[in-house]
């Protein structure tokens, strides 16, 4: 999800060889900036506090809104897609953890609200 950013892997400020930010032309190790890894904890601390993960929670955020019939989630092996479908089975997001999701979840590493 979002190019691996909701991954939790580029958190501790190192980028993995295999990872997409690693040889990627939509992604770049620059992107993953202070302030990316700021606003990744904030959205990991929301989603550890609820039980999932980053994704799981993503995918409940965009999934709430009645317009969105589809969330591609590019799932590369079955526990990926096992895991992404579990988000269905979280209680709906507050509007306290939507705050914090719109207060960190801005579109775009790197970008400065």
């Amino acid at each position: 999800m979002a190019q691996g950013l909701l991954t939790g892997k580029y958190l501790d400020g190192t980028i993995p060889a295999d990872a997409r930010a690693a040889n990627s032309a939509f992604l770049s190790p620059e992107q993953l900036d202070d302030v990316y890894r700021e606003r990744a904890a904030a959205l990991n601390g929301v989603a550890r506090d609820r039980g999932q993960s980053p994704a799981q929670l993503a995918l409940q955020w965009v999934l709430r809104q009645p317009e969105i019939t589809t969330a591609l989630i590019g799932a590369s092996s079955t526990s990926q897609l096992d895991h992404n479908v579990a988000a269905l089975g979280f209680s709906p997001l507050t509007e306290e953890e939507l705050t914090l999701i719109d207060q960190h979840g801005i579109h775009g590493t790197g970008q400065r609200s």
